[in-house]
């Protein structure tokens, strides 16, 4: 399988193509708008992959030309870029391609983080809205803190819940993130669940802010 990480130069983008290059034997393509910034980053993360141990083969591509290759396209992009990203790279979707994104609206002032959507009701909503009928959406890995994620020596222990209307690209993505160390996909419904999802990583964030010993915290249900 190929996955393409679409800005995946970013932080999230940085830690998914980390962890499914050490932990899954997927073809990982990180994607930019600059192929030239893409191709840097592929250095960069292939050089802490070696230093772990790893020895794996990135490829830098622009935003398109990953999309176009990928079975997998994740929008690892911040949310008010995934409007934009969708349209960019919407003519080399496919109905055999699922498009995943962890994007998560959000503000913040003086006190913390608030969620913060767009008008569509969730950013995952407003992905499914704007790309092809035929691409299968699935929202996923929205409450995983990037640097915690970035950082290999970190084991993982948390959930990541699941939202999509189309059942095989869930279970498709569901298997996929089962293949990343220590990381469990729960199903968290249809697409118009996806609100209450993406509302826990505001809340998560405070959490870490609020308390000195749980940086970088994440979500896990028992």
């Amino acid at each position: 399988m190929r996955i393409a990480l679409l800005g995946g130069t970013g932080d999230i983008g940085e830690g998914l193509a980390l962890r499914f290059a050490r932990d899954t034997d997927h073809e990982i393509l990180v994607g930019s708008r600059d192929p030239e910034k893409a191709r840097d980053a592929v250095e960069e993360y292939e050089a802490t992959l070696s230093e772990h141990g790893v020895d794996a083969d990135l490829k830098g591509f622009a935003n398109e030309m990953a999309a176009d290759r990928a079975d997998v396209v994740v929008l690892s992009v911040p949310p008010y870029y995934v409007g934009d990203t969708v349209d960019a790279v919407a003519d080399r979707l496919d109905e055999d391609t699922i498009l995943v994104t962890p994007a998560v609206g959000m503000q913040g002032d003086e006190d913390g983080m608030h969620y913060h959507p767009p008008g569509a009701g969730s950013v995952t909503e407003l992905v499914a809205q704007r790309a092809p009928d035929e691409v299968p959406v699935v929202g996923a890995f929205h409450n995983l803190a990037a640097g915690k994620l970035a950082d290999l020596e970190v084991e993982f222990d948390l959930d990541t819940l699941l939202v999509a209307d189309d059942a095989d690209a869930k279970k498709r993505v569901r298997d996929l993130t089962n293949e990343i160390e220590g990381l469990r996909p729960l199903d968290a419904g249809p697409l118009a669940n996806a609100a209450e999802v993406e509302s826990v990583t505001p809340l998560v964030i405070n959490i870490a802010r609020y308390n000195d010993d749980l940086e970088d915290v994440g979500a896990k249900w028992v």
